[in-house]
């Protein structure tokens, strides 16, 4: 063996350059090393545990036995570096720029328009670059399952889909160019026609795919690969040895030596507990160059798999046997097949290994059940000798625990095939149907005597439902020796119920939930079973028709959308781009890399890294910090308390101040308390982890609406607003109806987490901050009064964001504050950078809320009077609950005339962490009480919730009932369009014709309106200021105050300055925003940006093109540079100021009247789903939203943001759920536990429509703001799974109504069917 302090040297390539590592460090991954020692900013960080995508690489590897090379998308986060000898890297800035020349797969997600805020574009790109560079002619469903571990939270995926799917040579049509996109004229809405007609992009303006362009694999790595070489490699850190043998024996003698040391290949497991769970080893072994872990061996009776093989390669040599073998011995095969292909995202699947999955021996493995049911068997080896260990029962003892000794590796694994009348399959249910971990999964086998229904052997493994993988023996021993009858598996049921006990206490919750899938995949099994002995002629016992369906998987083949969109006159000048679909501005430098956010800035002399220290406790007196152990560490430089802040402790905010750091009490789990500053991420990290607090707990916690409201623990002011008499309504009214529903919070899950650097100037006090925030201004008050500065000694500079969606404003404004004061104080540049689960667990999200109401209405369906109670779980500070909950009652009436009208509201305060903005701004959460209270008349009506929709809908010119007039013409137009569009009443009577027919299958349908306020209620907010620099060669530079945060404001205002000065875009830059250019700006929110931020620009290049009036009269035929040139000699100044004073809104809550709005957005969304009853899995079939708009700016942003954000009301209202302990502590702190919609959620048919004719005159250019509006158009999946869910109640002999709360998750969907199963626990 090496010496222990020898360092081996590491050689790779990194995009065609060598790199010699002498001293790489065991601890680092991929993406620092590419990141701070390479400076390759493309590749980004998302959530560090694999989970996102961002950070994606191609790692290349050239196999010497096959002589081929293989390509890898990999999550460089999860990547160490010592892993990398002999390969080649290949990161988002390897494969093109804009400076040389972009790689057609970085143009065409860009010209698709699938790039917005841009952050997660490198990983997409990487991972569709590596995907074409094994399959340059790959089928649509290969993209779709190679993206799979790639997350995007702004575009809704749909463009991203188009403009990869032109890489799928096979789909030979139309929707190639543009996904079926429609212009309508001017004056008429054309109906959608499969003729190609110009739609958002076209593919022959792209660049083709040429394969020979690519980089090549270093010849000098294939030499070295040749050579043999089995020295051990031993690369030694500053806390950890990592030693990768290079032979069999050299690693059986390292486990001897050190038998605690995990053995490392994938990094998936170890990687994570060192990451996220603190766990350290200070010894690993990486067996990645041990040839007999990788070796494959079929055989008649199976395939032998080594142990070292990645998913992928076990996906492959699977395929490879169910071709070589007779069909009737693969039935195993298939069944490892279906769940590999279901085992994360294609990245973790190229590196985790099947050794791996087996030992980690997690409860929840998708593949331990099937191999256990299937017969498996192991290879256990250590020096003392080897033994074959069947994978069973007795192979788990607890959780990641086998009977694997200390010294033992697995060498290999056999996979038998199945013999004559045998048949295994595998299930899992998952939160998510791709890339997620499986609720619960099962392996099951059966084995018949011959020719016959009688059951001669059978295993049944379950996988969730305890610490271990369980085998249902007693349930077994019910179907053992006995004929496959109905008898026999209904004696199975029973047993199955008595068999899995889950204590309702049990890890992982849904205890009802798990135990009746288990009984529902045993169900699919015995109908599976049943068809198969259908085939063999062994029974004639045919499976109802309609159960049939309930085994056969739900739809997921996407087709191509419409999206449709006004045209511009013919009379405007081809040069002015407004109206134009035109590109994002930033969308090629997205795709390329080269786009800078915060983070990416480079590294500055002397900086610091700051790493935030939280509260562990709800509630709590703060006894003591002692930060004495912390200071003894290496590189730790200082501790930030709030003592240290030389200014306000406090900011304060809508009445209520919020700590800047904690001083002598914590009011929640994640409070801030100090920082550690230190001279890197990693010794900040060790240097937080040091310090220790002493805290006396305070007992009254309070964490529900319902403990808050018991205590009376509210933010005021609790507001109210009444019309008409709803007393007296109730009382007329032929029908009262009371009801609740339960709207759980949302994370904003902005790919880019808080991001900040700050940077003292050196002299007069001056600090530059550079962070990821909505309001710089905001950033920078709080920043000079922290520090007690004037405020002209703070700027701020944002360039742009990687999402926010509301979730960058006042945590960020305190962020950036301690980030201030580290700086202040030790005078040195710091850098903050959250990790996900510190942002999650820090910054909040969007409010939870507890809506009842009580509906007064005729049998007609009209609605005389209703009454809402509005609570909303603010967490442990206002921030800006009060003031969400006071918009939730401005939308109380959403589209309907109600007479009667009263809504009361209240921001409880909890010991959770403080909840804030969040796009929607509390009407995604208030809405969905008013169409719950909608559908629930319906079902008592025994009527159709469209009906009751239609009915009391505005219809002619009304007042709010805040006494603001509006014309709703245009809302009953996207009503009536998108009833026509979807072809709704045809598709219902579909719907109720396949839900007759199909028992454990049904099909929902859901149309929803909504009328959304734009602008801010205070009216102050609506001011924005711009400046525009013309320069002496022409090019303009802009500046105003809105953030460019993905929603496109920037392009638009690049729009807005073309038109204005007429001339091309393309002079026309934007920089920055920065409160050095813009001063006293408000938030980019609201869905004002463009509105404000454009009006301001309009302002400012009206008055520098009238100033150039003389010039251009005295030189008509002159060009645009000639007119500047002589205006500059002429003393004309080329550089304005623009303004523009914004809406007089106000809301008078005394009054209860005001407007309190500039104007509404009118959105119509429609969805059909289709519900698996028995596992309450669904998949949206079709999505059609009608939306007026007024006359969009940028038709490809704009139907950009409605599809974003109808992805992001998806997620909240049937998929993303926040988990809290008993004791207040998140639980859901990343992509792991936190499951935001991915590819798999997009509808199949995805179908926009921008209402044709429509005008406002109360923005520039006859546009409205669109961020916000349709959010909400993601509760028409809601009703739709509740209108499936209704249809499963009603064969259960249930009818009217009944509470759904939202997210309508597969649990909650699946309970609420009330099927066989579900009674039976």
């Amino acid at each position: 063996m090496a010496e222990q302090t020898r360092n081996d040297v590491l050689v790779f390539y990194v995009n065609g350059k060598k790199i010699i590592e002498e001293n790489p460090d065991p601890e680092a991954m991929l993406l620092s090393y590419l990141r701070k020692k390479l400076r390759l900013t493309g590749t980004k960080y998302g959530c560090g545990g694999g989970g996102c995508g961002a950070c994606t690489v191609m790692v290349s590897r050239y196999d010497p036995q096959t002589k081929n090379i293989n390509h890898s998308s990999i999550n460089a986060c999860l990547l160490p570096v010592c892993q990398l000898d002999k390969a080649a890297v290949t990161t988002v800035e390897g494969i093109g720029s804009t400076k040389t020349k972009l790689h057609p797969v970085q143009e065409r997600i860009a010209k698709a328009h699938g790039s917005q805020c841009g952050f997660c574009t490198p990983g997409m790109v990487m991972t569709m670059y590596t995907l074409l560079r094994n399959n340059p002619q790959p089928t649509l469903e290969d993209v779709t399952k190679g993206l799979a571990g790639n997350l995007c939270r702004c575009t809704g995926y749909r463009p991203i889909i188009d403009g990869y799917r032109t890489f799928c040579q096979s789909e030979n049509c139309c929707q190639l160019n543009g996904s079926g996109c429609n212009v309508s004229s001017e004056n008429e809405s054309v109906e959608p026609k499969e003729n190609g007609q110009p739609g958002l992009f076209s593919k022959d303006d792209m660049l083709p795919l040429d394969p020979t362009q690519d980089l090549i694999f270093p010849p000098e790595l294939m030499r070295l690969a040749e050579i043999k070489d089995q020295t051990t490699q031993r690369f030694c850190g500053e806390r950890m040895t990592w030693i990768s043998p290079g032979s069999l024996d050299e690693l059986l003698q390292l486990k001897t030596v050190y038998p605690q040391a995990p053995l490392v290949m994938g990094n998936t497991n170890i990687g994570l507990d060192m990451k996220f769970k603190g766990i350290f080893y200070p010894v690993i072994i990486s067996p990645t160059r041990v040839p007999e872990l990788f070796k494959v061996t079929q055989k008649s009776e199976g395939v032998c798999v080594g142990a070292g093989c990645s998913m992928t390669v076990l996906k492959s040599v699977l395929e490879n046997s169910i071709n070589d073998f007779p069909p009737e011995n693969t039935h195993m095969f298939q069944a490892l097949l279906q769940q590999i292909n279901l085992v994360s995202g294609q990245q973790i699947r190229n590196v985790a290994t099947l050794g791996g999955n087996i030992a980690s021996a997690f409860p929840n493995s998708d593949l331990t059940p099937v191999l256990a049911a299937g017969r498996c068997t192991l290879v256990a080896l250590s020096k003392d000798g080897r033994r074959r260990v069947p994978i069973d029962k007795d192979f788990f003892l607890g959780f990641a625990k086998t009977i694997l000794k200390p010294d033992e590796i697995v060498l290999s694994v056999f996979i038998p095939s199945t013999r004559p009348n045998e048949i295994v399959h595998a299930f899992r249910h998952a939160p998510r149907k791709e890339s997620a971990l499986a609720t619960v999964n099962a392996g099951m086998r059966v084995w018949f005597n011959e020719n016959s229904n009688v059951v001669k052997e059978i295993s049944i493994y379950y996988g969730g439902v305890g610490a271990t993988i369980l085998s249902v023996d007693c349930t077994c021993q019910q179907i053992v020796g006995r004929p496959w009858k109905e008898a026999t598996l209904s004696d199975a049921y029973s047993t199955l119920v008595d068999e899995i006990k889950l204590e309702p206490s049990a890890p992982g919750g849904k205890v009802d939930f798990r135990r009746s899938l288990t009984l529902s995949l045993l169900f699919k099994f015995n109908l599976l079973v049943l068809q198969y002995l259908k085939e063999k002629d062994v029974t004639q016992r045919e499976i109802p028709q309609k159960m049939q369906s309930a085994i056969q998987p739900l739809p997921k083949h996407i087709q191509p959308g419409y999206q449709e969109f006004q045209n511009v006159l013919e009379s405007q000048s081809a040069q002015d781009p407004v109206g134009r679909p035109m590109m994002h501005r930033s969308a090629l430098s997205q795709a390329t890399g080269e786009a800078v956010y915060c983070d990416d800035l480079p590294h500055t002399d002397g900086e610091l890294f700051l790493v935030i220290v939280t509260s562990s406790r709800p509630h709590a007196k703060i006894i003591h910090i002692d930060f004495s152990e912390a200071l003894k560490l290496s590189g730790v430089v200082d501790v930030i308390t709030a003592k240290d802040i030389p200014g306000k402790k406090f900011r304060p905010f809508a009445g209520y101040d919020e700590a800047v750091l904690a001083e002598d009490e914590v009011t929640c789990v994640g409070q801030m308390i100090c920082a550690v500053v230190a001279d890197s991420k990693a010794h900040a990290k060790r240097g937080a982890a040091a310090v220790k607090i002493s805290y006396e707990d305070l007992q009254d916690c309070i964490f529900t609406v319902e403990e808050a409201i018991e205590k009376d623990s509210f933010f005021l002011p609790r507001r109210t607003i009444e019309r008409g008499d709803v007393e007296k309504g109730l009382r007329e009214a032929e029908q009262v109806y009371e009801g609740e529903i339960q709207i759980g919070g949302q994370e904003h899950f902005y790919l880019e987490t808080q991001s900040f650097l700050v940077i003292p100037v050196g002299e007069e006090k001056e600090m530059k901050v550079y962070l990821s925030t909505q309001h710089p201004t905001l950033a920078q008050e709080a920043v000079a009064e922290t520090l007690r500065i004037p405020s002209n000694r703070v700027s701020c500079h944002v360039k742009r964001l990687g999402g926010a969606f509301g979730g960058k404003i006042i945590k960020t404004a305190i962020l950036a504050s301690i980030t201030a004061v580290a700086a202040w104080k030790t005078g040195r540049p710091v850098r903050c950078v959250l990790e996900r689960g510190e942002d999650m667990l820090i910054t909040g999200g969007r409010d939870p809320l507890w809506g009842k109401y009580k509906a007064g209405f005729m049998r007609n369906g009209k609605i005389t009077a209703a009454d809402f109670q509005y609570y909303t779980n603010a967490g442990n500070t206002a921030d800006k609950s009060v003031l969400v909950a006071e918009k939730m009652l401005l939308h109380l009436d959403n589209a309907y005339n109600i007479p009667n009208l009263r809504g009361r509201s209240a921001a409880c305060k909890t010991n959770l962490p403080s909840n804030t903005a969040f796009r929607g701004f509390g009407v995604p959460q208030s809405v969905l009480v008013v169409e719950s209270m909608i559908n629930d008349v319906a079902l008592k009506l025994g009527c159709l919730p469209e009906e009751i929709r239609e009915i009391n809908l505005y219809k002619e010119v009304s007042l709010t009932h805040y006494k603001m007039e509006f014309d709703p013409e245009n809302l009953v137009r996207c009503w009536n369009e998108c009833m026509e569009k979807a072809d709704f009443r045809r598709r219902r009577q579909a719907i109720d014709l396949f839900n007759q027919q199909n028992q454990f299958r049904k099909q929902g349908i859901a149309i929803v309106p909504i009328k959304y306020g734009i602008g801010f209620p205070d009216g102050f907010l609506n001011q924005a200021a711009a400046l525009v620099h013309i320069y002496k060669d022409g090019t303009v530079l802009v500046s105003h105050g809105g953030t460019e945060m993905g929603q496109g404001v920037h392009t638009k205002i690049q729009q807005v300055a073309s038109r204005e000065l007429n001339i091309p875009a393309s002079l026309i830059h934007i920089s920055e925003t920065s409160t050095q250019c813009v001063p006293n700006t408000c938030a980019s929110a609201a869905s004002f940006g463009t509105d404000a931020n454009g009006m301001a620009v309009k302002d400012a290049c009206q008055i520098l093109y009238n100033r150039l009036e003389p010039i251009r009269k005295k030189n008509p035929k002159g060009t645009w540079q000639n007119w500047i040139s002589t205006a500059f000699f002429e003393k004309i100044s080329l550089s304005a100021t623009g303004y523009y004073r914004g809406h007089d809104l106000d809301m008078n809550w005394e009054k209860q009247e005001g407007k309190p709005y500039a104007y509404f957005t009118y959105a119509v969304g429609c969805s059909e789903v289709e519900l698996d009853s028995l596992t309450g899995e669904y998949r949206t079939l079709r999505t059609d939203i009608v939306v007026d708009i007024g006359r969009s700016i940028n038709p490809s942003i704009d139907i950009g943001q409605i599809e974003g954000a109808f992805m992001q009301g998806l997620g909240l209202y049937t998929m993303e759920e926040l988990k809290f302990s008993p004791s207040g502590v998140l639980y859901t702190r990343g992509p792991g536990q936190y499951k935001i919609p991915s590819f798999c959620d997009v509808p199949l048919k995805f179908n926009v429509y921008l209402l044709a004719g429509s005008s406002n005159p109360h923005a520039i250019y006859s546009s409205k703001g669109i961020g916000e509006p349709t959010v909400f158009l993601g509760s028409s999946v809601f009703f739709a799974v509740k209108d499936a869910v209704t249809a499963a109640r009603k064969d259960a002999g249930l009818t009217g109504p009944f509470q759904l709360n939202s997210p309508a998750t597969p649990e909650r969907a699946c309970l609420a069917c009330t099927t066989r199963f579900t009674k039976m626990v």
